[in-house]
């Protein structure tokens, strides 16, 4: 480089054009749909990790026969009828 010279950079384009910074409709739908997408995201990720580190916390503690006074297990059917 040369002694004095200036070197400058700008995100402004040159000239007296000015940008257009609206955004469509189009392209406000499609930010808003992809701001769903990672909040579902985000969420199904803490799901799963509460998932993975207390498995059995999700599961029911009573079978399906609990309730049924004087049946066995295998009896079931019948008590519908």
């Amino acid at each position: 480089m040369m002694d004095g010279e200036i070197v400058t950079a700008t995100l402004v384009p040159p000239g007296n054009m000015t940008p257009n910074s609206s955004m469509t409709l189009e392209q406000k739908t499609t930010f808003a749909f992809v701001i769903l997408l990672f909040i579902f995201l985000g969420i199904l990720i803490v799901r799963c990790f509460r998932i993975l580190l207390d498995p059995y916390r999700s599961m029911p503690t009573s079978t399906w026969a609990d309730g049924l006074d004087g049946l066995e297990k295998g009896q079931f059917d019948y008590a519908l009828a």
